[in-house]
């Protein structure tokens, strides 16, 4: 078994009454993500949160192998898909919450309850404002026309956030058109997809290419290291009139495993989660849009500029990603 898997990654302390009650959180969110969030909710309620992180995959695989056994109160990972797929596999349970009913929009959350977005992240265009004139960029749809031979880059298919997107422009367009817009995509790269979305930035901006599509953390995190690269934000599809209306957005988000044995304490963390303070450490750590619309986005992240989102429920991400991933490979994206 793996070292990560092996061991609790981190126990927190009880400020408070060594008899408080606790909550076990297995993670696919890194450990500087999460932890800062914990110490707080301790403190602020007395109850211990233990954590073990990993990849999604093996969490899974865990959950399933321990069934009515597993300590794990609460399943914590980036992206829809991941999430539905727990919730297909019969891994959380639903839970009713008027807080969290109230604190997440209705596509932000899984229909059936058993799971909630708790941040937002936005797959947009970044794109090297020295070489894309003004008006150039309009949709996602767009980068399919021949204007952009040679001028475009990709992240590989491999990663589950362009799984993600595909699923969402299937559910959008149905299978036949997405597949002609994949083709486009892959008809126009100016190269080899890439490992990730840092790296696909970093060539628009040597100019080996003009534009990319990324989740805007990684635009964050690369102009915080590198200011003066030339990139910039564009928010596609904006101002239709259609069901292909506005950024497509994932999010990360939590769910009450179906054997928890700490149900209601596990819901109340998920509550304080989508909370202002908590929604504020959560999405500012890692330059993410909190779920919850009352609350502003760290300044940073304000300041690349307001958007309208598309609103397909982000589980549709997983319901079609099996779909996204074979029309992927029909298209020879890589």
């Amino acid at each position: 078994m793996r070292k990560s898997l092996a061991a609790v990654v981190a126990v927190i302390s009880v400020a408070t009454s060594v008899s408080a009650a606790e909550v076990v959180v297995y993670s696919a969110r890194n450990e500087q993500l999460i932890k800062p969030l914990f110490e707080a909710y301790t403190k602020e309620t007395g109850v211990e949160v233990k954590f073990v992180t990993d990849k999604e995959g093996p969490l899974m695989a865990r959950l399933k192998a321990e069934g009515k056994n597993t300590p794990a109160d609460v399943f914590l990972t980036v992206d829809a898909g991941n999430l539905w797929q727990a919730s297909a596999e019969g891994l959380l349970r639903p839970i009713d919450s008027k807080v969290l009913a109230a604190n997440i929009p209705a596509h932000l959350k899984d229909p059936g309850k058993e799971w909630f977005g708790l941040s937002v992240r936005a797959r947009t265009l970044v794109y090297n404002p020295t070489k894309v004139a003004p008006g150039e960029l309009t949709t996602y749809e767009d980068l399919a026309t021949p204007k952009w031979k040679n001028r475009l880059c990709l992240r590989t298919s491999k990663k589950v956030y362009n799984q993600s997107l595909v699923a969402m422009l299937i559910w959008e367009h149905g299978e036949e058109q997405t597949e002609k817009l994949v083709r486009g995509w892959v008809a126009n790269l100016a190269t080899e997809p890439f490992p990730d979305d840092t790296k696909a930035m970093e060539a628009v901006a040597a100019g080996l290419c003009d534009v990319t599509l990324v989740n805007t953390y990684y635009f964050g995190r690369l102009m915080a290291k590198k200011p003066n690269l030339p990139l910039a934000i564009f928010w596609p599809n904006q101002n239709l009139k259609n069901k292909a209306a506005g950024v497509h957005v994932n999010v990360s988000g939590a769910g009450v495993t179906k054997y928890a044995k700490h149900p209601n304490e596990a819901r109340q963390l998920l509550e304080w989660l989508s909370s202002e303070k908590a929604q504020n450490l959560y999405a500012d750590v890692n330059l993410e849009y909190p779920a919850n619309p009352a609350i502003k986005s760290v300044a940073v992240v304000s300041d690349w500029g307001k958007f309208q989102q598309n609103l397909i429920n982000v589980a549709e991400a997983g319901k079609l990603q099996a779909k996204a991933v074979m029309l992927m490979d029909r298209a020879g994206y890589k």
